[in-house]
């Protein structure tokens, strides 16, 4: 099970990885539209519709690295004082109850959506450039097809510590800034 659950925390934050380039792209467009439009006064009419599909494909594909990373945002005032095991129920249920019909909708709908977006060649109306955006929509069922994955893991994951009375570790792959300077201080090395 192990195995299983590293596997797709791996392909997770592969795709996190992938998209997190989409904020270079982002932030080079911002610039280079900046710049065109209050320098050479000359804006471009592509650039606006090309930053949000950039920010939206981000967006969308974060939500497997994030749930893999379990650095998602979590009311956890209570929660953090529970037993593992009562952590591990709580999350199980709440991801049968929850998670998974969510994501069920986002890929089923999505995919109708992208269904859609494909055979009308679909353009955006919100610009003058018309872009095509189908390829932006495929993204939608298949952010939502990665959700359900990684869903499977974290279930995994809290059957796991059900079990053993312990989180397993999480594959490690960036740190907050906070993280890294206080366990350099305190000389601990606690993450």
């Amino acid at each position: 099970m192990t195995r299983i659950i590293y596997t797709i925390e791996s392909l997770s934050i592969w795709v996190g990885r992938a998209f997190g380039w989409c904020i270079l792209i982002l932030t080079l467009s911002v610039s280079y539209e900046v710049f065109v439009r209050y320098v050479l006064n000359a804006p471009t009419v592509w650039a606006f519709d090309m930053m949000v599909q950039m920010y939206g494909a981000l967006f969308l594909m974060a939500g497997p690295y994030a749930l893999a990373q379990d650095s998602h945002v979590r009311g956890d005032v209570l929660y953090r004082l529970l037993p593992v095991r009562t952590q591990a129920t709580i999350d199980f249920i709440l991801y049968i109850l929850f998670f998974f019909p969510g994501m069920l909708a986002l890929f089923w709908f999505g995919a109708e959506i992208a269904s859609d977006s494909w055979r009308y060649k679909e353009v955006s109306w919100n610009s003058p450039a018309r872009i095509q955006i189908y390829f932006f929509k495929t993204l939608i069922p298949l952010a939502g097809g990665l959700l359900i994955i990684q869903g499977v893991s974290e279930c995994m994951r809290c059957w796991c510590a059900f079990r053993t009375g312990r989180w397993m570790e999480r594959l490690s792959d960036v740190r907050e800034t906070e993280k890294t300077l206080m366990s350099q201080t305190t000389g601990t090395g606690v993450e």
